[in-house]
């Protein structure tokens, strides 16, 4: 009769043998994770691939197929001229967007909370929403000239607006309650910025950042096209000239591959770590 016994964990080391875990399935946040750009990856597929079906049965210079397309992508960026060109292009709108922020973070605090300053603003707000973008950049062109202060008044001019209403309407619907605690502790004007008002408004803050960002790269190509000599609007109108639709076509992909990695790898990133506390207060 054999009699047997549990093996213990010290005598399972010694015999050189270990228990393997089972392997774990990936978490339902990494899951998510892994599949969210799956609907973009696949709007992407289908727009390449009806384009190139459209390029097959037009046989048109007009409708360059995806090869050639990938050709002059390819040479703009081995040569280097995408990447100096979308320096300057991506220079310009941070200059211009910086002086938006600054102004508008003031003057939406300003109209969010005094009302007589609202009433006062807000039509020439409204008007800056409505001026085509055409518009402002041809009379900056006008105005200014080829020189740097041209596409920076024209991104700031553009921008501004949208980041301007909704900061101020952030600010009206911030809780008063904490207006009334910073004024309990004797909050100085900075402190009350960066402790009361900002955190308060960064959802309205983001929100208007995006529009003001997508005005913007509307109104540097114009710009560039119409009074510059270098930068994205440039080498597009560059290229119209020439007739060469499939360079046009690679500049216009690899400036909206610029703008996704710009909103993908720093907007919405900053925007998730600047709400973290929100989330954290929801749970």
């Amino acid at each position: 009769m054999t009699l047997t016994h549990p093996v213990g964990a010290d005598e399972v080391a010694r015999s050189g043998t270990s228990a393997t875990p089972p392997d774990r399935p990936p978490s339902p946040g990494r899951r998510a994770r892994l599949t969210r750009p799956l609907p973009a990856l696949l709007l992407v597929g289908l727009l390449a691939a009806g384009w190139q079906l459209m390029a097959d049965t037009s046989d048109s210079a007009l409708i360059p197929g995806l090869t050639d397309i990938a050709r002059e992508l390819t040479d703009i960026t081995t040569s280097g001229t995408l990447w100096e060109n979308t320096r300057v292009t991506l220079t310009r709108v941070g200059l211009g967007f910086a002086v938006a922020f600054v102004v508008s973070v003031a003057a939406g605090i300003a109209m969010g909370r005094n009302e007589w300053l609202r009433r006062f603003l807000e039509p020439a707000v409204l008007i800056g929403l409505a001026t085509p973008g055409l518009v402002k950049a041809l009379l900056c062109v006008i105005w200014f000239g080829v020189s740097l202060l041209n596409p920076i008044l024209t991104v700031a001019l553009a921008a501004a607006p949208a980041l301007t209403l909704n900061v101020a309407q952030g600010v009206r619907a911030v809780d008063p309650a904490l207006g009334e605690m910073a004024h309990v502790y004797r909050f100085d004007a900075l402190t009350r910025l960066r402790h009361v008002w900002i955190p308060a408004i960064v959802p309205d803050l983001f929100t208007g950042a995006r529009l003001g960002v997508a005005m913007a790269w509307k109104v540097i190509v114009l710009v560039e096209i119409f009074g510059l000599a270098d930068g994205v609007g440039y080498q597009l109108n560059l290229e119209f000239s020439q007739h060469n639709v499939a360079g046009v076509l690679a500049w216009t992909i690899a400036f909206a591959l610029v703008m996704a990695a710009i909103e993908y790898g720093l907007v919405q990133v900053l925007e998730r770590r600047a709400t973290r506390w929100r989330r954290v207060a929801v749970r």
